[in-house]
């Protein structure tokens, strides 16, 4: 199955530790999304937005990969799956089933997510831009 991720899960490492099977592909872009953080745990999340754009890692994962990752996500309680066509493939993705008001990720967190950005060769800039949301 083809996984979008977009937050911790870009840092191979992690992404490796938590799914052993799990390959990456290539980075993508997700449209009219925007990333922000959220929650008790200020975790990154995806929410509908015009004309902007979430840059993520496609990874392949296998089925207990899946598993594995709707229990680190708190699926179907903090995370719910989002399902969307990328030239005719179907990708999987989680997105906070509260959308609470943003948060600050923490320094740890923070520092996990820039260097999957590095991980996947995204473009900071549109993490810069989340984290200085008002």
């Amino acid at each position: 199955m083809l996984y979008f991720a977009y937050g911790s899960n870009l840092n191979h490492f992690q992404m490796k530790r938590r799914c052993k099977d799990s390959i990456f592909l290539k980075k993508i872009n997700l449209k009219n999304f925007r990333l922000n953080f959220r929650s008790k745990y200020r975790a990154a999340d995806i929410e509908p937005k015009k004309n902007s754009i979430v840059p993520g890692g496609l990874f392949e994962i296998s089925n207990s990969d899946e598993k594995k990752l709707d229990i680190y996500e708190d699926y179907p309680i903090l995370y719910k799956k989002y399902y969307f066509n990328y030239y005719g493939k179907k990708i999987m993705t989680y997105t906070m089933v509260k959308k609470s008001p943003f948060m600050f990720p923490t320094d740890r967190y923070l520092n996990i997510v820039k260097k999957g950005y590095k991980d996947c060769n995204l473009d900071k800039r549109f993490l810069i831009k989340a984290l200085n949301q008002k």
